[in-house]
């Protein structure tokens, strides 16, 4: 339910995603130790574990509706857009697609989205190293889940969730087979990393480096808008 007389606390009263109950726990019950042992420590304690159940929000979203719209599946900055081939393990060639990253900081919400309606063909989990998300390497050696999908006209997306430094933990909640719809829950990544979405051939994407995207919301591209060559963006 709204606070309708209250509209500011719905962005900060917004509910925990399950996974983050048990860090909530741990970091308040490091927090009463800390108390115990000097109170200026026990005070940062505090700041620590509402700094966790703030990372952990899972607000909703508000999702376009028309048909073809491909949405951004993570909070954060347009990192990169550039052509780059999708990741040998989804077997979709070695030719390059659109590539769209979304780079998430630690203060960004972590729940991802699925970009656009479809049916997931297959889901592959890569373990992987410690890089910083925002290295374009990060996306090849780092802990990763890739997602091929075949969208509803026969076309296929792919997107990937790519751990970062910090944590390299990522959890998915979607199966091979499942069909997805728009701006669904899939997943969420822990303690700062990525999303790419690799965008079908031709497809143009309508952000730019530096833009701020809302998981669920914010319109990457349109699939039925294509360039007039292969490969070709703006």
């Amino acid at each position: 339910m709204k606070n309708e007389g209250f509209p500011l606390l719905d962005q900060v009263l917004v509910p925990i995603h399950p996974e983050g109950w048990r860090f909530v726990a741990i970091f308040a019950v490091v927090t009463a130790i800390l108390f115990a042992l000097w109170t200026p420590l026990g005070w940062i304690g505090v700041v620590l574990t509402l700094w966790c159940a703030y990372f952990f929000r899972n607000p909703e979203r508000v999702t376009p509706t028309r048909p073809g719209l491909i949405i951004s599946p993570a909070d954060g900055i347009v990192q990169t857009i550039g052509p780059v081939a999708p990741p040998p393990e989804l077997e979709m060639g070695k030719e390059p697609l659109t590539r769209v990253s979304v780079f998430m900081n630690v203060f960004n919400v972590h729940i991802n989205r699925v970009p656009i309606t479809g049916r997931i063909l297959r889901r592959i989990y890569s373990p992987g190293k410690f890089f910083n998300a925002s290295l374009d390497k990060a996306s090849i050696y780092n802990e990763r889940m890739a997602f091929r999908l075949e969208m509803e006209d026969g076309r296929e997306l792919a997107f990937v969730q790519i751990a970062g430094l910090v944590a390299r933990r990522i959890r998915c909640d979607v199966e091979d087979g499942q069909r997805v719809s728009t701006g669904e829950r899939f997943g969420l990544i822990r303690f700062g990393s990525r999303v790419d979405v690799y965008l079908p051939e031709g497809v143009v994407p309508l952000v730019a480096v530096g833009q701020t995207m809302i998981a669920g919301e914010s319109v990457i591209a349109d699939s039925f808008h294509q360039s007039s060559m292969p490969g070709e963006s703006t």
